[in-house]
């Protein structure tokens, strides 16, 4: 037995886990890994020396040169709330042909784990009798939202695709930010496919729907919102709730070609949200546009005594602050480690300088800056998550292991191979890297950058560890670390037809510089409006 197999295994009995010889061989393989990055982490924190660990990987699908599919072009809230209004449409109306698309296409897309159909349909009647009334609540009235399977609605339970219903969890209700929307006229249709609890692929043994992208169903629809992002693209839902603890609203709108709000820490409530890394979590929102983002938004962020989390600092009026315009804006230009790492696929970097190109060109100023201890966030971000998701879970995995899907359970095994002086140095990274990031944001109003680093991958070419996100560069949980806001924005399409997107990162609590700045973008092109033409066979 080697050193390394011996020190997993005992770390492995300390935290009462009893797997499979597979399972701990697979831990032993993926712990040099871990620890070379841990390693990494603290000699940076002594020396003050910013490292980067990151190792690229090539994938087939970055040099794909097929033909970009037909689109479609897709109505957003925006859209559609007039219509409401004047008779074009009813909300009825509009629910049934949600209900007949998610009918049509979800055996197929893997949106929903549930519909809510019944209750919808009743919503939404209501809705129309309500505006016909005069009883008008707002944009939201009559509007098909999606909800991610990790926050709490009446209509059912809240399985977060697994079999184990932690022992921690209460739900009891509708999330806070649920009932917002609820109170605008907003109507759930259901709750939306995510990786098993927010974290591990999606284990096929579990009977749990399996996402898929909905621009190619043999591709990665992303996570951990994946279903959400699916339901917006095809047109199964105009918008929805998501969770993101390392990118999961980000990464699959990037993927899916749809936008996605990460907001501040504390902004939108988290009462009624299962948690994955309580100092990580945060609510947002998936949407066509920027302006249906900053729409949802303004109906659920504020203050909640129910969430100790919450921030009590006033919601700004966000519609108001889309004015379209971009001049004046000073957008900060991260190219070291965001744009030149080897795992950068040359599609993407060529899109989001085209789109910083257009900002530039409709007045804004762009400043390249520095960020050097970038790549030790992301790991910082990484060992946080696996630690306070795993001493969420411990207990249950101690007494259900077999019940876990066993990607998640393998990636909460993980947790248990850190320290309590890895956990802390992470943390004293990402005091470093906010100042860092404090100091680089003198000079501009937002940073902008890819959201992935490439477009939507094979299936096949997808690592069930999810090893490789841990290994390779990524541009998304360095802001869950510092809690920054951060917006994913579709900018294109790579040679293979999959969406690309840049995100853009704002001050902490300053999501209207964030969306002002996406919307300007969205008014002068229509990447966010194309959507696949999406066939169930």
């Amino acid at each position: 037995m080697t050193s390394a197999e011996q020190r997993v295994r005992t770390l492995l009995d300390i935290a009462g886990l009893t797997m499979s010889a597979d399972e701990v061989t697979s831990n032993v393989r993926d712990y040099e890994t871990l620890r070379h990055q841990a390693d990494e982490l603290h000699r940076t924190v002594a020396d003050g020396v910013a490292r980067d660990t990151s190792t690229p990987s090539a994938f087939t699908s970055v040099d794909a040169a097929d033909p970009p599919g037909p689109r479609a072009t897709a109505r957003t809230i925006q859209d559609i709330a007039p219509l409401l209004r004047d008779g074009t449409t009813s909300a009825v109306e509009l629910m049934n042909g949600v209900l007949a698309r998610i009918d049509r296409l979800d055996a197929r897309l893997g949106a929903y784990v549930s519909t809510f159909r019944d209750a919808a349909l009743e919503a939404a009647a209501r809705a129309d009798r309500e505006l016909a009334a005069g009883r008008d609540r707002g944009p939201l009235h009559g509007i098909p939202l999606a909800i991610k399977d990790v926050i709490a609605t009446v209509e059912g339970p809240t399985r977060a695709n697994s079999l184990v219903v932690p022992r921690q969890w209460r739900d009891d209700g509708d999330a806070t930010a649920v009932a917002r929307l609820r109170d605008a006229g907003a109507i759930v249709v259901g709750k939306t496919t995510t990786n098993e609890f927010a974290l591990g692929l999606n284990d096929p043994a579990t009977g749990f729907p399996m996402p898929r992208n909905a621009w190619d169903t043999d591709r990665y629809a992303g996570g951990s919102s994946s279903g959400t992002a699916i339901a917006v693209a095809s047109g199964l839902a105009l918008g929805g709730l998501g969770t993101d603890t390392a990118g999961s609203i980000r990464h699959p709108a990037a993927l899916n070609g749809v936008t996605g709000l990460k907001v501040s820490r504390g902004r939108i409530p988290a009462t009624g949200m299962l948690p994955l890394a309580p100092s990580l979590d945060a609510a947002g929102l998936i949407a066509r546009s920027a302006w249906d983002c900053a729409l949802l938004s303004q109906v659920i962020a504020g203050y909640d005594p129910g969430d100790t989390g919450s921030s009590r600092r006033p919601v700004p009026r966000y519609l108001e602050t889309l004015d379209g315009s971009a001049r004046g804006l000073r957008i900060g230009w991260p190219k070291r480690y965001f744009f030149d790492t080897g795992n950068v696929a040359d599609p993407v970097r060529a899109r989001v300088t085209a789109a910083l190109s257009v900002l530039r060109d409709a007045g804004a100023d762009v400043v390249e800056v520095n960020l050097p201890n970038a790549d030790m966030a992301r790991i910082s971000s990484h060992i946080v998550l696996l630690c306070e998701a795993f001493a969420y879970h411990r207990d249950d995995l101690v007494a259900h292991w077999s019940d876990y899907g066993r990607y998640v359970r393998g990636l909460f095994a993980k947790g248990a191979l850190y320290g309590a002086a890895d956990y802390v140095q992470a943390k004293r990274i990402a005091t470093v890297f906010d100042r860092e990031v404090s100091e680089a944001m003198n000079a501009c109003d937002v940073l902008v950058m890819p959201t992935m680093p490439t477009g939507a991958r094979l299936l096949e070419e997808t690592d069930p560890a999810m090893m490789d996100r841990w290994s390779n560069a990524s541009f998304t949980a360095q802001w869950n670390l510092t809690g920054h806001p951060a917006c994913a924005v579709p900018v294109g399409f790579d040679g293979a037809g999959m969406p690309l997107s840049m995100q853009i990162i704002g001050r902490p609590f300053d999501e209207e510089t964030v969306l002002r700045a996406a919307d300007a973008y969205q008014r002068l092109t229509g990447f966010h409006l194309a959507a696949p033409a999406v066939s169930p066979d």
